[in-house]
């Protein structure tokens, strides 16, 4: 299973007027554990446009359980859930602590040929190399 995970301090300037971290903060997070597992399978973003294709997000979908708070150690995990026709990844965030689940959310992103635009409608032959597995 391709799967990666992050630690992160929550820092006062994500925080709103009530002390809590602010709700489009979550996207963040999601996008910092991304990162970390596309680099896990060498196919981060700066390898995305080498290859010339781009993957827009097109759906975010978070799911909120408790809030987050100032100073408190979270675990955000990723984890490729499909690959074949689009990128669809399921996070995951957890108290680093006591391992009480917080938030849980998803992306889902679609390879777009950077030099015509347009939309491919299967993943491209570069992700199913990164990735070691047989394009279908």
């Amino acid at each position: 299973m391709y799967q990666a995970a992050i630690e992160l301090q929550i820092p006062f300037h994500d925080l709103d007027p009530v002390n809590i971290v602010w709700h489009g903060n979550y996207a963040k997070y999601f996008e910092q554990a991304r990162c970390e597992l596309l680099d896990k399978f060498n196919y981060g973003y700066n390898e995305m446009r080498a290859s010339g294709y781009l993957w827009p997000v097109i759906d975010l979908r978070i799911r909120y359980i408790k809030p987050l708070l100032f100073k408190q150690h979270i675990r955000v995990e990723a984890v490729l859930k499909e690959w074949e026709y689009r990128l669809k990844i399921d996070y995951l965030i957890r108290d680093a602590a006591t391992q009480q689940r917080l938030t849980k959310g998803s992306t889902v992103q679609v390879a777009v040929d950077a030099a015509t635009k347009e939309l491919c409608l299967m993943s491209p032959r570069i992700l199913f190399e990164r990735l070691g597995v047989d394009a279908e």
